[in-house]
C-alpha cells in the first residue's frame, strides 16, 4: 500500500490562509534545516527536504495552489478531475528561495550576487607604525607611505583606450547577471550568478588602455599623515576613511586600517589603562618614613612613604595612567611596587652604628648566641649527670 501524503500546508507548518511570504518564510526554515548538503548522507533529512520542496512549489504557485484546494493531492494524480499526469518539478522556480537558501548556508548567495553589478566599496588597506609607550599614552602624529590605486589619466579610469570606451556585455545584456538553469535531484532549478564575462560589471573593453592595463587605475607610492589616538594599544588599529582600494560602479572607496606595535618600557608595563612600576626604597626611608621620588609618564612625582613600610607594598597614584579613548581627561591609575633596598657596601662606622642600633632595637645579631647560652645555663642547673652531658642546645 502506497504512503498516504501529508497536507501540504501541514508540511510547511502554515495555516490554508497564509500569503505567499508566510509560505516562503516556512519553507526557507526547512529548506536550510533538511538540505542535502547540510546533512550528507542523511536519507530521513532527504526525505523531509524532498516533501517540504514539493509542498513549496504547489502552495507557492497560483494556479496550482488553487487546485490543490479544490482537488488536494489528487489534482496531480489524475483524479477528482484534476490536471493529471502526477507532480513534478519542471518549470517550479526555485531561483529567488535558493539563491537566500544558499546564501545562508554558504555565505553569500543570492543578495550579494544580485548587487554585485552595483556600486561596492573598495577594499581595505592594511599597514603598521612603530610607536614609543608614551606616545600610545598621549597620542602622536606619523607618517606612513602606502602603495594605492590613482584613477589612471590616460584613460580617466574607463580602462578603454583613448578614443574607445566600454562595451554592453552580449553575455548578460548589460545586468551584470546571467540566470540558467539546472538538474537538481528533485528537478530543474533556476539560479542566478554573476556574469563571468563581465564579473558583474555589465561592461567589456574590447581595447584595454596600455597605461592602466584595462583596471583604470595607477598603483602610486603615497606619504600620508596619521593621527594616532591617545590610549591606544599594542595590536590596536586607528582607521583612516577613504584611503583604501577604488570602489567598483562608482562605489566608495575602502579605508586604511594602521595597526600599532608599541615599543617595551624599560621601567613601566601596562595592563588596560593602567600602569604598573616597581620603585627601589632604602631601608632608612622604609623604617623611618620619608619622601622619595618616583617616575611617572607625566614626570616624576614625590610621594611620602610612611614609618615602618614593608617591601612588596604597593600604592596607588591616582589618574597617572593610560587615557581612556573615548575621553582623554580620564585616565587610568598608575600602580607601584615598592622594593626595601639593603645596602651591600658599608664603611665601618656604619656598620659599627648598624650594630648599635641592632642592640637597642632587639639584638637580633646575637639572637642565636642569647638563646644556646639561655639553654646551656638551664642544662647545667640541672642536677645529676644528665645536665653536664648536654654541652650544646639543638
Amino acid at each position: 500500500m502506497a504512503e498516504q501524503k501529508r497536507d501540504y500546508y501541514e508540511v510547511l507548518g502554515v495555516d490554508k490562509g497564509a500569503d505567499d511570504a508566510a509560505i516562503k518564510k516556512a519553507y526557507r526554515v526547512l529548506a536550510k534545516k533538511y538540505h542535502p548538503d547540510v546533512n550528507p548522507g542523511d536519507a530521513e533529512a532527504e526525505k523531509k527536504f524532498k516533501e517540504a520542496s514539493e509542498a513549496y512549489a504547489v502552495l507557492s504557485d497560483p494556479e496550482k495552489r488553487r487546485q490543490y484546494d479544490q482537488f488536494g493531492h489528487a489534482a496531480f494524480d489524475g483524479g477528482a478531475g484534476g490536471a493529471g499526469g502526477g507532480f513534478d518539478f519542471n518549470g517550479a522556480d526555485f531561483g529567488d528561495i535558493f539563491g537566500d537558501i544558499f546564501g545562508d548556508i554558504f555565505g553569500g548567495g543570492r543578495s550579494s550576487r544580485a548587487q554585485s553589478n552595483g556600486p561596492m566599496k573598495g577594499a581595505n588597506l592594511r599597514t603598521s607604525v612603530r610607536i614609543t609607550f608614551e606616545e600610545a599614552v598621549f597620542g602622536c602624529s606619523k607618517e606612513i607611505e602606502l602603495t594605492v590605486k590613482e584613477t589612471c589619466k590616460t584613460c580617466n579610469g574607463s580602462g578603454a583606450k583613448p578614443g574607445t570606451s566600454p562595451q554592453t556585455c552580449s553575455k548578460c545584456g548589460g545586468k551584470g547577471q546571467v540566470v540558467f538553469t539546472q538538474q537538481s535531484f528533485f528537478g530543474m532549478v533556476r539560479n542566478v550568478q554573476t556574469c563571468p564575462d563581465c564579473q558583474g560589471t555589465g561592461k567589456v573593453i574590447k581595447e584595454k588602455c596600455t597605461d592602466c592595463r584595462g583596471t583604470g587605475f595607477i598603483p602610486m607610492k603615497k606619504r600620508y599623515s596619521v593621527n594616532i589616538p591617545a590610549g591606544i594599544d599594542n595590536g590596536q588599529s586607528t582607521r583612516m576613511p577613504g584611503l583604501g582600494e577604488p570602489g567598483t560602479n562608482g562605489g566608495p572607496r575602502g579605508d586604511v586600517l594602521v595597526e600599532v606595535i608599541v615599543g617595551r618600557h624599560p621601567i613601566f608595563q601596562r595592563q588596560d589603562f593602567d600602569i604598573f612600576s616597581t620603585v627601589p626604597v632604602s631601608y632608612a626611608v622604609a623604617t623611618l618614613g620619608g619622601e622619595i621620588m618616583i617616575d611617572t609618564v607625566d614626570g616624576k612625582v614625590v610621594y611620602d612613604v610612611k614609618a615602618g613600610t614593608q617591601t612588596d607594598t604597593r600604592v596607588r597614584l591616582r589618574g597617572k595612567g593610560v587615557p581612556s579613548w573615548k575621553n582623554k581627561d580620564v585616565r587610568g591609575d598608575h600602580y607601584v611596587t615598592l622594593v626595601v633596598q639593603v645596602p651591600d657596601k658599608l664603611s665601618h662606622e656604619a656598620k659599627e652604628l648598624l650594630r648599635k642600633f641592632d642592640e637597642l632595637t632587639g639584638d637580633t645579631l646575637n639572637a642565636v648566641a642569647n638563646a644556646t647560652s639561655e639553654k646551656e645555663s638551664g642544662d647545667d642547673s640541672k642536677d645529676g649527670k644528665e645536665g653536664k652531658k648536654k654541652k650544646f642546645w639543638k
